[in-house]
């Protein structure tokens, strides 16, 4: 499979009535995770670069065309998308790196400047083949927008649609970003409203706080793109933080688990063999006293 584009990727699930998954990648580690995941699964994914990952990296252009090698080898059809994207500026590049398709984020903004801005973000990439998602309707987690008890209202969602021309809707229903539990309890009842009120994909975000049924009841009840970042990076955050928490056979051991031979030589240089201290701490005389802690967190 080459790459392949994200219109083509939700288009087939909405039609079948089915769920896309859209994962957030950070660095190039996570991008090869989420292809690999998703070869053993034997199904199509949308890797997600959110405007906080090009900040982080201080650009787009390294991050988004290993992205592209890696999915371009891919067995399974993979598409690039560009998430949550404030700068205009941004949305332009991605669009010149390949990116098929973009998350334009207005919904700080008043309605009526949310609908403004995202018309014309959305004509400026269609004129580039390019499938634009916006959201309405204020997603929790987000600086700024932080309101549990907001939702999307359903004919003020089929206006928008109508008037911004976007491909993809993402709503307020329940769901919150950064979640770290998956106790979020969504409003089925309200997606299924927006569902028959609107005639374009929804996009659930902050589906990380959502529990394996409550994904399968969205999905059911309306729902077809399903956003996750948070449970990655905390699983990615955990096993760096425990390296031996999943062995591999013929992994060297950790430095704290491996035993000296001898405390050195009298000259001060490490010994042979594998003892590999990461500091070495001298006494007054030149010695070698002893090696610094080793049972540090990696």
């Amino acid at each position: 499979m080459t790459l392949t584009t994200t219109a083509a990727l939700v288009s087939a699930a909405y039609q079948e009535g089915r769920g896309v998954a859209a994962f957030n990648a950070i660095n190039l580690e996570t991008v090869e995770a989420i292809t690999a995941g998703a070869e053993a699964a034997n199904l199509p994914v949308i890797v997600q670069i959110s405007e906080n990952a090009v900040r982080y990296h201080g650009g787009l252009a390294p991050l988004a065309q290993a992205a592209i090698a890696v999915a371009s080898s891919s067995t399974i059809p993979i598409s690039l998308h560009l998430d949550h994207a404030t700068d205009e500026r941004l949305v332009g590049i991605a669009v010149d790196l390949g990116f098929s398709s973009v998350m334009y984020d207005a919904s700080q903004l008043s309605y009526a400047d949310n609908l403004t801005r995202t018309a014309a973000v959305t004509r400026r990439c269609h004129d580039r083949g390019a499938h634009v998602e916006a959201e309405l309707g204020a997603v929790g987690g987000k600086s700024g927008v932080h309101a549990p008890g907001v939702r999307t209202d359903p004919q003020q969602a089929a206006a928008f649609v109508a008037s911004t021309g976007i491909d993809a809707l993402a709503v307020a229903v329940g769901s919150s970003h950064k979640m770290t539990t998956r106790d979020a309890t969504l409003d089925e009842a309200l997606i299924s409203a927006i569902r028959r009120t609107v005639d374009v994909p929804l996009v659930l975000h902050g589906s990380s706080g959502v529990s394996d049924d409550g994904l399968r009841a969205a999905i059911a009840a309306g729902m077809t793109k399903i956003n996750v970042a948070t449970q990655l990076n905390k699983a990615f955050t955990a096993a760096v933080r425990d390296p031996r928490r999943r062995p591999r056979a013929g992994r060297p051991a950790p430095l704290s688990r491996r035993r000296p031979r001898c405390h050195g030589d009298g000259d001060g240089t490490p010994p042979d063999g594998d003892f590999s201290p990461i500091e070495w701490k001298r006494s007054h005389n030149n010695k070698i006293v002893t090696p610094a802690p080793l049972d540090t967190e990696l």
